[in-house]
């Protein structure tokens, strides 16, 4: 896997700041490559925009990234949207057989990277067509965590922000 940068994605919500990952020859963030891409598809581009608010507002806005919202288990990230029904303050969250996945990484309730993802065809990630998507967020994901755990990224929950182990805004792995 190449170098890449974590950048911000989106730092306007209430509740949440979102960050995505950007490889070093690449000119756009994987998470903007999963929406502009599931956008431009017809067939897609109803469910695209139901997670995309799924992810600002109901994340984003309201409730954070709590567990409730982050419980589809995809080895080193979670797949969203949300599996299941879910009842939180009122709201039901319910996504039976949602077409796409997009990855993310939980950090804290209050920061989340997010990557790319796909169109879930297959019973799992490894039999399906987003196998090389998953995969790659599975990479990104374990470069991330090693640096948080070696204190190359600090994470800062008061701002709602990841820094270099400099105090930088800039994170290249």
């Amino acid at each position: 896997m190449n170098i890449f940068a974590l950048e911000i994605w989106d730092d306007e919500a209430a509740k949440c700041t979102f960050y995505t990952v950007k490889q070093d020859d690449a000119e756009t963030n994987e998470t903007d490559l999963f929406f502009e891409k599931y956008d431009a598809i017809a067939e897609y581009k109803e469910v695209n925009q139901e997670l995309l608010s799924f992810v600002l507002l109901s994340i984003g806005n309201d409730h954070g990234a709590i567990d409730e919202l982050f419980n589809r288990d995809e080895n080193e990230v979670k797949g969203l949207p949300v599996q299941g029904k879910r009842t939180i303050e009122n709201i039901t969250y319910h996504f039976p057989e949602f077409p796409l996945r997009l990855y993310a990484l939980k950090i804290t309730n209050n920061i989340v990277i997010l990557f790319n993802g796909g169109i879930k065809d297959g019973p799992t990630n490894q039999t399906s067509s987003l196998h090389l998507e998953w995969r790659a967020a599975c990479e990104f994901a374990k470069r991330i965590n090693d640096a948080l755990h070696n204190g190359t990224i600090i994470v800062n929950e008061k701002h709602r922000k990841l820094t270099n182990y400099d105090g930088s805004d800039e994170i290249i792995l």
